[in-house]
């Protein structure tokens, strides 16, 4: 999506466009790619992106290493373009903001009880993909997010064997600290930041990362995300804090601890130690409490929906994620409760009138047939999919707050 582009309809003219393509779609709106890159990071190019793009927002910006998906959260980067993280919907050529088409026909696409309580879609999940890993970081409570006029992110994770070909550099994450250290230990990695290495990691636990499972992770949680691929249902939002001063010989900016932090508290380290949830980073059965596994939601001939992301965050389901999987020349009626913002990670086939298609290298700009946004009322009316190749066809849809009257506890893949 280029700020200059001509093909692009304006969120005063969205209503007839956005009609048109739901009423053609059955439900359904076809999302371009979302590219975001991360001036800290290296890339770890298994997102399917040309090589020639890997820095197609310039060099000063850093590379591409997340690819946004049924967005409407904006990427907190310096430097930023005006649309960054945001999603588009393709039609009959045209383009327009899944935001902007949300605000227009919010009750359709999301449903009453998701526009009426939040007034947008809250929520938004992305491919994170890095040669090596990152910083040992956090993401601000809702409370504490509000000093500075964000919201807290809870984020999940779920690592694709389809995007997860190698392991690049270093396929462990380290989360949480170990029981038993004290906030003094970690004011004093804060206090060490410019002599080098801070040793924040001395103080944490590294778990070896496995494709086809994931991680919960709540608000004020310390985490540095090793080097798999990872799907990552989350609120919508981007505050963070990082908390390690040097991965692999880089320097992290204090700026990065800070950047939503109440100014005036800048210097201040008990106030940013106080920011970590200090019992659920310590907690000594922190595997037990955020690790997870797919678990069979239903199943049909030739077919299997499996949640992949589920659990409660400090009591409520603010985001959940399932995989579908249909064998080749099958095909099922898919019907969820709510809106959902879907990827295909393998195969092709159709959803309703939409071709799907994974594509195996994608140019900066072009469009593609592999993501969908599926209305509220298109998931409760059922969507038919059908695996047209001779693979099998795997497809990822997350979805918003509440959208369930229940999903399966942290734990429940070994009942």
């Amino acid at each position: 999506m280029s700020s200059t582009a001509s093909n692009l309809v304006t969120k005063d003219n969205v209503g007839a466009i956005l009609n048109r393509a739901l009423d053609a779609g059955e439900g359904l709106l076809r999302l371009t790619p979302t590219w975001v890159p991360r001036s800290f990071l290296h890339p770890g190019k298994r997102i399917r992106l040309h090589p020639h793009d890997w820095y197609a927002y310039g060099a000063n910006r850093g590379g591409i290493d997340e690819r946004w998906f049924a967005s409407t959260t904006d990427a907190a980067n310096e430097g930023r373009v005006w649309h960054e993280g945001q999603s588009f919907c393709l039609f009959e050529g045209e383009q327009f903001m899944l935001k902007d088409a949300v605000a227009e026909a919010g009750q359709r696409l999301i449903g009453d009880s998701m526009w009426n309580k939040y007034g947008r879609w809250p929520v938004y999940s992305k491919f994170f993909d890095n040669m090596g890993p990152i910083p040992h970081h956090m993401h601000q409570s809702f409370e504490d997010a509000k000093l500075v006029g964000q919201e807290g992110k809870p984020e999940s994770y779920y690592f694709p064997p389809q995007y997860n070909n190698c392991d690049n550099n270093f396929p462990y994450t380290f989360m949480g600290l170990e029981p038993g250290t004290t906030k003094e230990d970690v004011r004093r990695c804060l206090e060490n930041w410019d002599r080098g290495d801070n040793g924040i990691l001395d103080l944490s636990k590294a778990y070896r990362l496995q494709r086809g499972t994931g991680w919960l992770i709540p608000p004020g949680v310390l985490h540095a995300p090793g080097s798999l691929c990872t799907y990552e249902p989350q609120w919508g939002s981007d505050v963070f804090g990082m908390y390690q001063s040097i991965v692999e010989g880089r320097y992290v900016p204090w700026s990065l601890l800070v950047k939503d932090m109440p100014e005036e508290k800048h210097q201040d380290l008990d106030f940013i130690v106080g920011q970590l949830d200090w019992d659920k980073n310590v907690d000594p059965s922190f595997k037990q409490a955020n690790y997870l596994e797919p678990i069979v939601a239903t199943e049909g001939d030739g077919w299997v929906d499996r949640w992949i992301v589920y659990g409660l965050v400090d009591g409520e389901q603010l985001f959940s994620a399932k995989e579908l999987t249909v064998e080749p020349g099958a095909k099922c009626v898919l019907r969820d409760p709510g809106a959902s913002g879907w990827i295909t990670v393998q195969g092709k086939g159709r959803m309703g009138r939409l071709a799907l298609q994974t594509p195996t290298m994608i140019r900066f700009g072009q469009t593609t047939d592999d993501e969908v946004f599926i209305s509220h009322d298109a998931a409760q009316r059922g969507v038919e999919i059908e695996n047209t190749g001779s693979e099998p066809l795997v497809g990822l849809r997350y979805f918003g707050p509440g959208t369930f009257d229940s999903v399966p506890a942290v734990g429940s893949y070994r009942q």
